[in-house]
């Protein structure tokens, strides 16, 4: 995570709290794993890491329930292995398929939302949704680090909720977009909620700044860079996010 500056105190603000649009329908298919051992997700912080030397022809750690959410077509998924249901720490994990076979690309440390994990997100419950969303559009306050996403460069808009706390001035240097609530094909910050207010939304994944989130999931600079410049559209890309316990269900 970069040091403070003071190039966003002019920035009007826009948070992870008050933006969405719609849960996106996943479908998929069902996948036998191969009986084979992997590594459980880990790695240095800020850093990319390559996967196993023998790729598991299923994701490990995600059981049938989500794994049925997945769509046929995904060729890229990012699972969020939350530490426990209350717990704002996690483990984010970049999967890209290869043939029939899932290798693990990056692993980084993350952060969640500050109470933990919910299969029934409420607004301003500090809590991030369990589930199955695609990934499609992209933003922030820095230039385009070269995504294949359609990607909205604002100084107006993207800012933190805490922008007078200098640990979360770069909170939305970049930002994608987790499709929770949200009207894919819109800006980050578009307002839409197809399931309403109530039920939340703004959820994104962002830069970190070391603690939890009010539900987004955040990851270090350089992880966030990756992601931008690795995950492509033509692969349908998703992310799997959830507490290890929900993750295997």
């Amino acid at each position: 995570m970069q040091s403070g500056g003071t190039k966003h105190a002019m920035v009007a603000a826009a948070t992870c709290g008050f933006l969405l649009a719609a849960v996106a329908a996943c479908g998929g298919t069902r996948a036998e794993p191969h009986r084979r051992e992997v590594p459980r997700p880990g790695g240095p912080s800020g850093t990319a890491r390559t996967g196993p030397s023998v790729a598991p022809s299923r994701i490990p750690g995600v059981g049938e329930r989500l794994w049925q959410r997945i769509p046929l077509g995904a060729r890229q998924v990012v699972v969020v292995y939350g530490d426990h249901k209350d717990s704002p720490d996690s483990t984010l994990v970049l999967y890209q398929k290869r043939g029939t076979f899932w290798q693990q690309s990056g692993s980084w440390p993350s952060h969640n939302g500050k109470q933990g994990w919910t299969t029934n997100h409420r607004e301003g419950d500090e809590r991030s949704p369990v589930g199955v969303f695609t990934l499609s559009d992209a933003g922030g306050l820095l230039e385009d680090p070269g995504t294949r996403f359609p990607y909205t460069r604002d100084e107006d808009t993207f800012i933190s909720p805490y922008s007078w706390d200098e640990a979360h001035w770069h909170d939305f240097d970049y930002v994608i977009a987790i499709d929770y609530n949200r009207l894919r094909g819109t800006r980050p910050d578009d307002p839409t909620r197809p399931l309403g207010q109530s039920k939340g939304g703004g959820i994104w994944l962002h830069v970190d700044h070391e603690d939890g989130t009010l539900g987004c999931v955040s990851v270090p600079q350089s992880a966030m860079e990756y992601l931008l410049r690795t995950l492509d559209p033509k692969d349908e890309p998703v992310i799997v996010m959830g507490d290890k316990a929900n993750l295997r269900l």
